[in-house]
């Protein structure tokens, strides 16, 4: 079970001492069965007036700063030491009745699954929705885990990778039109294809890791990370990378879930003064695997010598 240490620093320049609106802080990992977070700091400069935590909608640590010092810099530095426990492709189990495609999510989970079925972007043409259906198969069942796997390598063989440090994120028609894009755009691009057959899917964003040698670091590593969570029944919410065709949480891991990009920003403010003097942002991310290492025994349970 790897231990991790996490370091994501957030920079933002200006040229001239400006105010600073109340920022929405969502970088810290999600507790869960498959990762835990040993020790967690937030550091920001200059000092906001007040920090202060809640849990959104959907479960996320969000922090929420405001200020009263002008300053021509604010640095966000978030470190975090937790435990991740990957899980892998054989490790999704899915309910007899949903193995194969179509099906129809039962009753019990419908109404809160609603919301994450229906599409968010435009496709007129239903352009989005033919590209979807080439992956069913048209003379025969359609396993349903085999379908999203094909899915997800499909993206990442077809598609180009191009990093952008930019905000915002493509419409899924871009990034189908223009084959390229980043983690969010693919991400995006995955869920409507997935929800135009009827899926649930949410957006995840959060870090990418490797134990493998730097020379083969994941792709939007050093960087915050973006994939999609489809719901298979009998595994629940299951990650698909499609920029890294990872299926399961192998190297992912969650920060912040959401229905849409736009409510899962790691970091969100304003600020108020001159025009043009914002200089610039700067963004990095660090991961240091220490090692494998037992998982963390709860309290209260004597471990057994065999």
């Amino acid at each position: 079970m790897p231990l991790l240490n996490l370091s994501h620093l957030t920079t933002y320049n200006y040229k001239k001492p400006v105010s600073f609106g109340e920022h929405r802080i969502m970088v810290r990992p999600r507790e869960s069965y498959d990762q835990h977070v040993l020790e967690a700091t937030l550091d920001i400069d200059p000092p906001p007036s007040e920090l202060r935590w809640l849990h959104d909608v959907f479960g996320n640590s969000v922090a929420v700063a405001t200020f009263d010092r002008r300053a021509d810099r604010l640095v966000f530095d978030s470190r975090v030491r937790m435990h991740h426990r990957p899980a892998d492709l054989h490790d999704v189990h899915i309910e007899d009745y949903a193995r194969t495609y179509p099906f129809t999510y039962s009753s019990e989970d419908m109404p809160d699954l609603l919301r994450s079925i229906e599409r968010q972007h435009l496709d007129p043409q239903r352009r989005i929705d033919r590209w979807a259906r080439r992956f069913v198969n048209g003379s025969g069942p359609t396993e349903t885990l085999t379908m999203l796997k094909t899915m997800t390598t499909a993206i990442r063989e077809e598609f180009t990778y191009v990093a952008r440090h930019e905000k915002g994120t493509q419409s899924p028609i871009e990034t189908m039109t223009s084959r390229k894009g980043t983690c969010r755009d693919y991400a995006m691009f995955m869920i409507e294809a997935v929800r135009a057959l009827g899926f649930a899917a949410r957006f995840c964003s959060g870090y990418v890791y490797s134990l493998k040698p730097r020379t083969q670091r994941r792709l939007g590593g050093g960087n915050t990370h973006a994939w999609v969570r489809v719901y298979l029944p009998g595994s629940g919410w299951v990650e698909f990378d499609p920029t890294n065709g990872i299926i399961g949480n192998h190297d992912l891991i969650r920060v912040a879930i959401a229905r849409d990009i736009y409510t899962a920003v790691p970091i969100s403010g304003t600020w108020m003064g001159f025009p043009g003097s914002f200089i610039d942002m700067n963004v990095s991310v660090d991961i240091e695997v220490e090692a494998d290492t037992p998982e963390p025994i709860p309290e209260g349970v004597a471990a057994v010598e065999e």
